[in-house]
C-alpha cells in the first residue's frame, strides 16, 4: 500500500467488488485516449420507499428482539462496521458506497405507526439503528427518527437506541417524555477517547468529547443512558477501556458493554486494506491481535462467542473490562421497561402536529 493517498473524511479506503454484481467499472489503462470520470467523493442521497421498516432480530446474541432503520448506509464512515455487507443487497459495495450513498426510506415514519398499530403487537421494546445510525447527518434534514420517536411516545411504544452522534440532543424532550414512561433506554457509542484515533476509525462522527456530553446531558434529564465500548480492537484501542469507562461514569452512564471487533464478510478486506494506509507500521500487529481473538480468524459467527472473541487476549480484555464497570460503579442494576397500561392516554404526550 506504499503510496497509495489517504481518502480524508471517509473510513473505508476503496469499494470492493459486489458479490452479487458481475459486471465491473475500474480504470485499468492510464494511457487510454478515452477520458475516464473518477466517482465524486461527495455523499448521495437516494429517496427511496421501503415494503417493510420493523425486523425482528433472529440472532439471539445482539440484545434486541426487533429493530428499524429509517435509513440504509451511514454517512459516519465507520470503517469496521458490520452493516457494510448489507449494502450489496442494494446493488451498492461495502466499502466506499456504504458511506457514500445513502438510502433514504421516505416512508419510514408510517412504516413504523403500521407496524406498531397492528391488533396483535406485543409492543416488544423495538430498537432504532443495528444496521445504520438514526442520528447520521442526514437525519438533521429529515427528522424520520424525531418523527418515529413522536410516535411511539403517543402509542406508548418502547423504544431503545444506540448512536454515536450528538443529534440525539435535539430529540431530548421526547426521550424525556418516554423516560417518565419507563419506555425509553439509550447507549452512546465510544470507541476511543483519543481523537486522532476516532477521526480515522469513524471519520464523520463527532467527537468522544461530546459523545460524554450527550451521556452527561442525557442522565442529567433522568433518561436512562449508557455506554456501548464497541468495537474494541485489540491491539488498537483495547488500552483505553479503564479511561472509558471511567469517563462514561463521571458523565452520568449507569451501564456498559462492549464488543470485541470481527471482520465479516467482505469487512475484512476493506478493514485490512485501511489497515495499511491508517496504521502502516502497526498494521500487522493490530492484524494479529484481532485473529487471536476469533480462533486465528478476523470472523467468528458462533453465537455467544463471536461478540465476546476467545483466547487469552480476549479473556485479558473480559476481564479488564468486568474490573472496571466494578470499579466505577457500572451495571449495578438492570435496566426494566415499565408495564404500561395503553387503555387510556398519556396525559404528557407532544403533539404530533
Amino acid at each position: 500500500m506504499e503510496g497509495k493517498e489517504y481518502i480524508k473524511g471517509r473510513g473505508a479506503q476503496y469499494n470492493p467488488q459486489n458479490k452479487f454484481v458481475h459486471d465491473v467499472y475500474g480504470k485499468f489503462h492510464t494511457e487510454a485516449i478515452d477520458s475516464f470520470e473518477s466517482e465524486s467523493n461527495n455523499t448521495i442521497f437516494i429517496h427511496s420507499e421501503a415494503k417493510t421498516l420493523v425486523h425482528k432480530v433472529e440472532s439471539p446474541d445482539v440484545g434486541m428482539g426487533y429493530s428499524a432503520n429509517p435509513y440504509q448506509g451511514c454517512e459516519h464512515g465507520c470503517v469496521y462496521c458490520y452493516a457494510r455487507n448489507s449494502h450489496q443487497y442494494w446493488d451498492m459495495g461495502s466499502g466506499l458506497d456504504f458511506e457514500r450513498k445513502i438510502i433514504i426510506k421516505t416512508n419510514a415514519v408510517k412504516l413504523f405507526e403500521d407496524f406498531i398499530t397492528r391488533k396483535n403487537w406485543n409492543f416488544s421494546p423495538i430498537h432504532l439503528s443495528g444496521n445504520t445510525d438514526c442520528y447520521q447527518p442526514i437525519e438533521r434534514e429529515m427528522e424520520l427518527t424525531r418523527n418515529i420517536l413522536q410516535l411511539a411516545l403517543h402509542y406508548k411504544q418502547p423504544i431503545s437506541i444506540i448512536t454515536k452522534n450528538a443529534l440525539i440532543l435535539r430529540d431530548k424532550d421526547i426521550l424525556f417524555e418516554l423516560a417518565k414512561l419507563g419506555l425509553i433506554k439509550v447507549y452512546v457509542s465510544i470507541t476511543s477517547l483519543k481523537e486522532s484515533t476516532r477521526q480515522k476509525l469513524e471519520p464523520r462522527t463527532v467527537t468522544a468529547k461530546q459523545r460524554l456530553r450527550v451521556v452527561e446531558e442525557l442522565a442529567n434529564a433522568n433518561i436512562p443512558i449508557g455506554v456501548n465500548v464497541a468495537p474494541i480492537i485489540p491491539g488498537l484501542t483495547d488500552s483505553e477501556i479503564p479511561q472509558m469507562l471511567k469517563a462514561a461514569s463521571e458523565a452520568g452512564a449507569k451501564w456498559a458493554n462492549y464488543i470485541i471487533v470481527r471482520l465479516n464478510g467482505q469487512i475484512g478486506e476493506i478493514f485490512h486494506d485501511w489497515l495499511q494506509v491508517a496504521y502502516p507500521d502497526a498494521a500487522t500487529k493490530i492484524w494479529n491481535a484481532i485473529m487471536s481473538c476469533h480462533n486465528g480468524q478476523v470472523n467468528n459467527s458462533n453465537f455467544g462467542e463471536r461478540m465476546r472473541g476467545s483466547g487469552n487476549v480476549a479473556q485479558i480484555i473480559r476481564d479488564v473490562f468486568k474490573l472496571h464497570c466494578l470499579k466505577n460503579k457500572l451495571n449495578l442494576i438492570q435496566f426494566e421497561y415499565a408495564q404500561i397500561n395503553r387503555s387510556t392516554p398519556s396525559t404528557n404526550q407532544l403533539s404530533l402536529f
